[in-house]
């Protein structure tokens, strides 16, 4: 699972929301020739990335390569369960990468249309957004 080695700040606030406008970085391909971009906005943790990740490799048969262009470094902190209001913030349970309309979440390259927009079909199951394959073609 993707997790970062050094943080500056352990816990995080929440931070605004995220359907306000479109997201203009990361919004087009940069290395491979298929892509699967996010249509709607919503937090990726590690899990799924690694979700998303396996499923592509193991329908293209590790063939080709794949970029995943996001990395999870948000942390999201939880309270045990039962406990009573009071005593700070929770301890960080998870790390998650903040989703906005627009956002290239993974490339891949070296495999036929077909295959890659099965592969990207597939994919975009595992993830909590809604997604479509783009192409440079």
């Amino acid at each position: 699972m993707l997790v970062p080695k050094k943080v500056k700040h352990r816990k995080w606030q929440k931070g605004r929301s995220l359907n306000r406008r479109l997201d203009t970085r990361g919004a087009s391909l940069a290395f491979g020739s298929f892509g699967l971009k996010a249509e709607s906005s919503g937090w990726i943790n590690s899990r799924q990335i690694e979700a998303t990740r396996r499923t592509v490799s193991n329908f293209i048969k590790r063939e080709g390569k794949i970029w995943i262009r996001i990395f999870p470094d948000k942390p999201i902190t939880k309270r045990p369960p039962e406990i009573t209001m009071g005593g700070g913030k929770g301890a960080v349970d998870h790390y998650v990468f903040p989703v906005r309309p627009g956002r290239v979440i993974l490339e891949m390259d070296g495999v036929p249309e077909s295959i890659a927009k099965e592969a990207l079909r597939l994919a975009g199951h595992k993830l909590p957004v809604r997604t479509r394959m783009i192409s440079k073609m």
